[in-house]
């Protein structure tokens, strides 16, 4: 498999670089930066990691994304896709198991991105991914319930139905402080006016006045300080994680859902900046980027990172033209950990909450539940049971069982449009040049038309033919003008068919073969046995051959005859 040339978008973009482009992207990055802040501690607070984690994961993997990407404008850091994921993993394994979770996440994405398989991802049915995303978002909003009412629960349970049972039962200890100060903050984020928001983004103006109100009325709130004690300055000194070898095994499955996730989040991103900077990102290369982020983050004590729509799209309405923005974004972040980093631990954990439940109300897609009714049935089937697998009982097994439903449901649907039927010159509906109408079909021959894709679920339609014939005839044509593709079950049952033919005495010819099935036949040796005179280009060079068949069966039937 060829390797693809390792070329960061930041290469193409700094040709022509100037200071009217690198002011623009200054002040997009200053902003994205601030934007990005109160998220990267709110995501790591919820995955169940202290807050720094969080910002040293938005600046370091922040800054690779940008510097080694293949999109122009994405900004990178830690995402709420992942908080459900990474919880759960935090919480089976340990810190040290995390950490090497999200390494091993990343070496599936450089492989991913270095043997170009990444162009999978695009596959990804629509449904699925709608699907486990709106489950998320129910998910994070459950595990906000806590810090956003300031219950008092020493172990909230990670099982979806038992979770809200203990917070349900916790509520009459419901603090109203906090719930008021949750409540400001989510209203004020919501309903800031959006001309102000390029120049003062609503969630970092909300914390802050949330902050200061917690302080000046002493207010009995738990802040980050409390939960967390202070947030350590500067990026820690990158360390080993501990190796234990006998849980390795058991890290590869989320770790593959965290490439997954990082993967179809990263490109689905890519796509939409694209759309924004009218740019063509480089999916294989974007990949490689998610990577080495996913290496390089946890030995400094980051958490997982992919690329974030939010702040793409904060970055791109703030003026972003080049990857550049997004590294000032990540120095930006750099420079509030090293000297504004204590000021943080005074924040209130309610006020995060409500960052958080806004971000999960912007992530879930709750219009497709309205749009279900338009679907096809299969497609809302498969909708449903990734968001509910995703909130009852695991991402992983959601993706799993959402991807292996779309894919029978789409050989079902393409077997349905495979087709295998006989015709003749009074049943013939091809077009003048292909038709049978007005031409000699001699008796002993039979014509069977095919259309659709020969593969294993539509090869028993071929296998049945023989099944179907009232007669044996001397000659079976099958026209393949309309089988684009046939794969190794298909091969099979057109072996079995000819096989099963000849011991009865019959030839099978073949009209208009496409080249995928033609090579697929003659990689095998079927062509050979079958005999290279009995592939004819069109249906009139089939009838010849057929007529020639039967009268070399003839000669040989008067020659044993008269003998």
């Amino acid at each position: 498999m060829k390797l693809p040339h390792f070329r960061p978008k930041i290469v193409e973009s700094l040709k022509g670089y100037n200071k009217s482009t690198f002011g623009a992207d200054l002040g997009a990055g200053i902003t994205v930066g601030i934007v990005a802040l109160p998220l990267a501690m709110a995501f790591a607070i919820a995955s169940g990691a202290p807050p720094q984690t969080g910002i040293i994961t938005a600046v370091i993997g922040g800054f690779i994304i940008s510097a080694f990407g293949g999109a122009k404008v994405c900004i990178g850091g830690p995402t709420g896709a992942f908080v459900i994921i990474l919880s759960g993993i935090l919480a089976k394994f340990g810190w040290d198991g995390l950490v090497l979770c999200t390494i091993i996440a990343g070496v599936f994405l450089l492989l991913l991105g270095f043997t170009g398989l990444g162009k999978i991802i695009k596959y990804m049915p629509y449904p699925v991914t709608m699907g486990f995303t709106s489950g998320i978002a129910v998910l994070i909003m459950s595990t906000q319930v806590k810090d956003f009412f300031g219950l008092s629960v020493e172990n909230v349970p990670s099982e979806f139905f038992e979770k809200m049972s203990v917070l349900f039962r916790a509520m009459p200890g419901i603090s109203w402080t906090a719930t008021l100060v949750s409540i400001g903050t989510f209203l004020f984020i919501r309903y800031w006016p959006k001309k102000l928001r390029r120049y003062a983004p609503s969630t970092i103006v909300a914390i802050i006045i949330a902050t200061l109100l917690t302080q000046l009325l002493n207010l009995p709130l738990e802040t980050i300080g409390s939960r967390f004690g202070s947030i350590p300055t500067g990026l820690p000194m990158p360390s080993l994680p501990h190796i234990d070898w006998a849980s390795l095994p058991s890290l590869v499955q989320p770790a593959i859902t965290i490439a997954l996730l990082a993967a179809i989040e990263s490109l689905l991103c890519a796509v939409v900046a694209d759309g924004m900077v009218d740019d063509h990102h480089d999916s294989d290369q974007e990949l490689v980027a998610q990577g080495i982020a996913n290496i390089v983050c946890p030995f400094f004590g980051g958490i997982a990172a992919t690329s974030a729509i939010a702040r793409t799209a904060t970055n791109v309405g703030a003026g972003a033209r080049s990857p550049v923005a997004g590294i000032i974004h990540a120095a930006v972040l750099l420079a509030i950990l090293i000297f504004v980093a204590p000021l943080a631990e005074f924040v209130p954990l309610a006020a995060l909450s409500a960052v958080l439940l806004n971000v999960a109300i912007h992530m879930g897609e709750w219009h497709n539940f309205r749009k279900l009714r338009t679907w096809p049935g299969s497609d809302a089937m498969v909708f449903l049971t990734a968001f509910i697998l995703t909130v009852v009982v695991d991402l992983t097994v959601a993706v799993e069982v959402g991807v292996v439903m779309a894919a029978l449901l789409f050989i079902k649907r393409a077997s349905e449009t495979s087709d295998v039927s006989l015709v003749d010159s009074k049943s013939e509906e091809e077009g003048a040049h292909h038709s049978l109408v007005g031409k000699d079909i001699p008796n002993g021959v039979m014509v069977y038309s095919m259309m659709g894709s020969l593969f294993f679920g539509a090869a028993s339609k071929l296998e049945t033919i023989l099944e179907r014939l009232k007669s044996e005839p001397d000659v079976l044509i099958l026209r393949l003008r309309k089988v684009m593709s046939m794969d190794a079950t298909g091969l099979n049952a057109l072996v079995n068919l000819r096989e099963k033919l000849a011991a009865r005495g019959g030839v099978i010819v073949l009209s208009a073969p496409q080249p995928q099935p033609l090579q697929v036949m003659n990689r095998s040796g079927f062509i050979q046995r079958l005999g290279l005179e009995n592939i004819c280009p069109d249906i009139d060079a089939a009838l010849v051959r057929a007529r020639e068949i039967q009268a070399a069966k003839r000669g040989a039937a008067q020659k044993q005859a008269q003998s």
